[in-house]
């Protein structure tokens, strides 16, 4: 369902309400979650953000993101466990185990075809045909994907392991995952009644002749793949690992020891990114400040390029647990000023742990970052502006060798001109500030009013009336691409506030797409700074155009994020004077 990429039509925060059914639908959902599994799954405070989309089929999926990764996705009222999220509960299906090989199958599209099972010496999971299953590796627990049973248990020994076995709906390394954090499946050892010998196994391979056939001729049927709008079966050959072949693939088994050692490494980057917005992001005039606001403007933005900062990955898994020991150390003071919301009201900025931080410099190679493991870093795109011939003023240009609808720059138009008046004769003997205007200029750049009135013009009212009187139109340059010419102005990013019938302000934006900004990353970011429900919508009277609203008046965020991190330039954006003015000082 997600071997392609897909539409996002919103993202926003979830309502109180929402949250509490979606608990219970989790709870009757899966009842093996128990109470405190459903609390830790569907947190009670935390943010949850309800993300509805379209696959590429078309089907209209709503996910549910917790911490920025997906957890749950809602398909036809039915509820679905991400990879992620039966990483944290492995036991939530039935797991079904697979070879590495045909992992890469399943994340093209293809569904489970039931000779690529690896039966455990405890059997196969007793399952009805349409019940929800998990799929995990050879010598991993953790599941790569969920699919839907297309037989039961008893149906599929009967068939001999022939067939259709499951139709997957989700993996491993597929566009719901790619949406989160994109880390790599935990290790989750196998239960001693599952785990194969993998000696012996290897060596039944071997020793059977029948069953080593089988593996080598396994199959995965009804892989579907688009080409040119129509749908075509596809049949992937996969050989399995023989005698001589490891069963584990790299990055999904890893050492139990390395999760302890990426813990360290997210507490030293927690650690760094809030000394660093310390020492140079936050002033004493910003305090009392949100902890939330903090985290999403401040800490996250100190984050080096290349590494992704996730707190429920330290050993602290909550804001507010790395803010009490911040405040312990007495780096910070926090207080609750308002009920259930905390803020930093205190900064020690002669702690010795502020004034000895070293901000750290930008590593040459932090630009090169491994293909799909972030997105490439923003560029703004070079706008130049443009002037196209009109019908009006053809005889003025076509001595130069142009004709209707040239696109000329600025320098040129001046240059054409100029050649123009020196060749004709038309520059003043008496002051050659001054140009005579022949039949053409008149007819070009005069109004009808002037045509009896004005016979020269100095220079520059000359160069100035001939731009004017020139369609405008501009170019474009996105980094690494071909320029791109279109007519007329471009429109500026455009910023506006909004009343809504509950009397609460919105943000909109629109004109992204223009400068190569998309609309649903550039949500994503806001929704993370703002610490405000963000929605992509289409703009009204916008042919394919989006815009990004978001709760509240957001100028400043929104200016800063085009200004300072996207480095466009002022002029193109319009609306930044509605940011509210900063409350003055008593």
């Amino acid at each position: 369902m997600f071997a392609k990429a897909f539409r996002v039509k919103s993202n926003t925060a979830i309502k109180g309400s929402d949250r509490r059914k979606l608990r219970a639908d989790v709870a009757a959902a899966f009842p093996t979650l128990g109470t405190d599994g459903v609390s830790e799954l569907v947190p009670g405070k935390e943010e949850l953000n309800v993300v509805k989309l379209y696959a590429h089929r078309g089907d209209a999926v709503t996910v549910y993101v917790s911490g920025g990764n997906p957890i749950l996705f809602e398909l036809e009222k039915n509820l679905y466990p991400t990879v992620y999220a039966l990483w944290s509960y492995p036991d939530l299906l039935p797991t079904f185990t697979t070879w590495p090989l045909v992992l890469e199958k399943l994340v093209g599209g293809a569904d489970l075809m039931l000779p690529g099972l690896v039966v455990p010496p405890a059997g196969l999971p007793q399952v009805q045909k349409g019940d929800l299953c998990a799929v995990a590796l050879v010598g991993n627990r953790a599941p790569v994907a969920i699919g839907v049973a297309a037989m039961s248990t008893s149906e599929m020994l009967a068939s001999g392991l022939k067939g259709r076995g499951f139709s997957v709906l989700h993996t491993y390394q597929d566009h719901l995952w790619r949406s989160g954090d994109k880390s790599s499946p935990p290790f989750i050892a196998p239960l001693a009644l599952d785990h194969p010998d993998v000696s012996e196994e290897k060596g039944s391979v071997q020793e059977d002749p029948t069953l080593q056939e089988d593996l080598r001729h396994l199959t995965l049927e009804g892989e579907e793949e688009e080409n040119n709008g129509e749908n075509q079966q596809a049949c992937g050959k996969k050989t399995l690992p023989g005698a001589s072949e490891d069963l584990s693939v790299g990055g999904l088994n890893p050492d139990p020891t390395d999760s302890k050692i990426l813990q360290e490494q997210m507490d030293e980057l927690l650690q760094q990114c809030f000394l660093h917005a310390l020492k140079c992001r936050v002033k004493k005039a910003d305090l009392p400040l949100l902890t939330s606001t903090f985290l999403g403007s401040h800490v996250f933005s100190c984050c080096p390029e290349g590494r992704q900062l996730d707190i429920k990955k330290s050993s602290y898994r909550k804001l507010s647990k790395f803010l009490q020991q911040m405040q312990q150390e007495q780096i910070i003071q926090v207080k609750e000023l308002s009920k259930g919301v905390e803020s930093i009201v205190a900064v020690d900025w002669k702690h010795p742990r502020i004034t000895s931080f070293v901000i750290p410099e930008p590593s040459p190679t932090s630009q090169t970052v491994p293909e799909g493991s972030r997105e490439q870093p923003y560029h703004p795109p070079d706008i130049k502006p443009l002037y196209c011939v009109p019908a009006s003023m053809t005889l003025l240009f076509q001595e130069s060798g142009h004709k209707k609808g040239s696109v000329l720059e600025g320098s040129e138009v001046r240059m054409i001109i100029i050649n123009y008046a020196k060749k004709n004769d038309l520059v003043d003997e008496d002051n050659k500030n001054l140009v005579k205007l022949d039949p053409i200029l008149s007819d070009c750049i005069l109004e009808k009013s002037e045509q009896y009135t004005v016979m020269k013009l100095p220079w520059d009212s000359l160069l100035t009336r001939c731009l004017e009187k020139l369609q405008p139109a501009y170019q474009v340059t996105f980094p690494g691409q071909e320029p791109i010419v279109k007519k007329g102005k471009i429109c500026p990013i455009d910023i506006t506030l909004a009343q809504r019938a509950s009397n609460k302000k919105v943000t909109m934006v629109r004109n992204l797409e223009a400068y190569g900004l998309d609309p649903c990353t550039v949500a994503a970011i806001l929704q993370q700074r703002c610490q405000a429900s963000t929605t992509v919508s289409p703009a009204p009277g916008a042919k394919d155009s989006l815009q990004v609203q978001v709760q509240g008046n957001q100028v400043h965020h929104i200016g800063r994020l085009l200004l300072e991190e996207y480095q466009l330039p002022r002029k193109h954006i319009q609306g930044l004077e509605k940011a509210p003015k900063p409350a003055k000082k008593k």
